[in-house]
């Protein structure tokens, strides 16, 4: 049964049916349907963490002060424009309102119907509340956040109880650069407003504001280049200008990289980069110039790699001793992609990962296309035909606490064996 559709012809008909659901579900008893998959997934994880689907538990919201903080720290106040006009008018006609969370799921916007927004101060949907999905359990806020993808919660499709008379839909708005989870926009509002196509729409705007993004990030090293360019010409050698986040905006005496891992902390002066070797570091105007020493090899072999997936909103990756010490936060699939190579250290063909990814062996031109964006970051301590990591590495995997909750976002047939395999007794 589509619930979704039934809602939009009968709110009153599949809240009862899920309320159904829901109380079969949480007692071990057969359902009367089986939830939607994502839902599903995400009540095992509550019931798992010990939520209590019958009693709100709510953190303490943040301060005015520290919500406004954040606001102005947050990337997110360049897309609110792209939000407002694509989500405001049409929210306020529906009554419903537009929510955006942070990557820690803080409330930091929310805007809309009057009345829909006193009726979600009656759940502490506020500013500053916090919406994690460990926190209030499954919801349009959380819930994204963890699966890394748009996710519409119907009635009691919500885990705990007090939320059963709400609808939202809600969709993670994530860097284009290197997919970190930079937020969640949400669109809420009571039972009766719910409407099948709402994910989509919330969906696509954004993707519209993750657009804005890649546009504001293009015009930045491009002002970047410009300052750039006079710098270059008078030097001899290898070097490069990259933003403070390590992306290229122009090179010197050395083949284009896309980006270069830079560690947290940066100062000028000398340095060893994973991709050049001994460096010197000097400030410029919107980013840094890097000079690459003379007849430098690149530096192989790390001494450790450290692939963090033991938090459900966050993967990193991190390269101790070799060429110095760096993290990198991990896009759902470049987690997925080095979390296989760490299981098959003998290695994986572009055909095997594709298998293991997609079920499909023949998507091979995807795979080659992201193993290449991974080593561009991480290509110093990788060998390809076959894909695996350099011949003694050593590399730790830090799962989760429970082993199911490995990797919650994925959908890959290879994760997704494992995780069945750790459930099983």
């Amino acid at each position: 049964m589509d619930v979704t559709h039934l809602a939009a012809v009968d709110s009153t008909r599949a809240a009862r049916v899920l309320s159904e659901v829901r109380a079969a579900r949480l007692s071990g008893q057969p359902t009367p349907v089986s939830p939607r998959p994502v839902i599903e997934r995400s009540w095992e994880r509550m019931l798992r963490g010990g939520i209590d689907p019958d009693h709100d538990v709510r953190a303490d919201p943040l301060s005015r002060e520290e919500v406004q903080r954040r606001r102005e720290t947050s990337v997110l106040r360049h897309v609110l424009p792209v939000l407002r006009e694509g989500l405001l008018a049409a929210a306020d006609v529906a009554h419903h309102i537009m929510v955006v969370a942070d990557e820690d799921g803080r409330v930091l916007w929310r805007e809309g119907s009057p009345p829909v927004l006193r009726k979600a101060d009656g759940l502490g949907f506020e500013l500053g509340a916090d919406w994690r999905e460990d926190v209030v359990g499954t919801n349009g806020v959380g819930t994204p956040a963890v699966v890394r993808r748009p996710v519409q919660v119907f009635a009691s499709e919500h885990f705990v109880r007090s939320q059963a008379g709400w609808t939202c839909a809600g969709a993670p708005l994530t860097d284009p650069r290197d997919g970190r989870l930079l937020g969640v926009v949400d669109v809420s509002g009571p039972l009766e407003t719910m409407h099948p196509a709402t994910l989509a729409w919330v969906g696509s705007v954004a993707r519209l504001a993750e657009a804005r993004l890649r546009e504001m990030h293009s015009e930045s090293l491009e002002r970047l280049r410009a300052v750039a360019a006079p710098v270059l010409a008078r030097l001899g050698g290898r070097a490069l200008v990259v933003d403070p986040d390590g992306w290229t905006a122009a090179v010197s005496g050395m083949p284009y990289v896309r980006r270069v891992a830079l560690p947290k902390s940066l100062s000028a002066g000398p340095i060893r980069l994973p991709a050049l070797g001994p460096c010197s570091v000097e400030p410029l105007a919107g980013g840094w110039l890097v000079r690459a020493a003379a007849d430098q090899p690149v530096p192989h072999g790390p001494a450790r790699i450290v692939l963090d997936l033991g938090q459900a909103r966050r993967r990193s990756v991190e390269v101790r001793g070799g060429a110095g010490s760096w993290v990198r936060e991990l896009s759902p699939r470049h987690a997925e992609l080095l979390y296989l190579l760490a299981v098959h250290r003998s290695g994986r063909s572009a055909s095997e990962l594709a298998g293991d990814v997609f079920g499909d062996p023949a998507r091979t031109v995807t795979v080659r296309a992201e193993m290449s964006r991974v080593r561009r970051y991480l290509g110093a301590f990788l060998e390809h035909r076959p894909y695996r990591f350099a011949e003694g590495a050593e590399v730790e995997v830090l799962l989760p606490a429970d082993p199911r909750d490995l990797l919650p976002h994925s959908a890959a047939p290879a994760v997704s064996r494992r995780r069945v395999a750790a459930a099983a007794p």
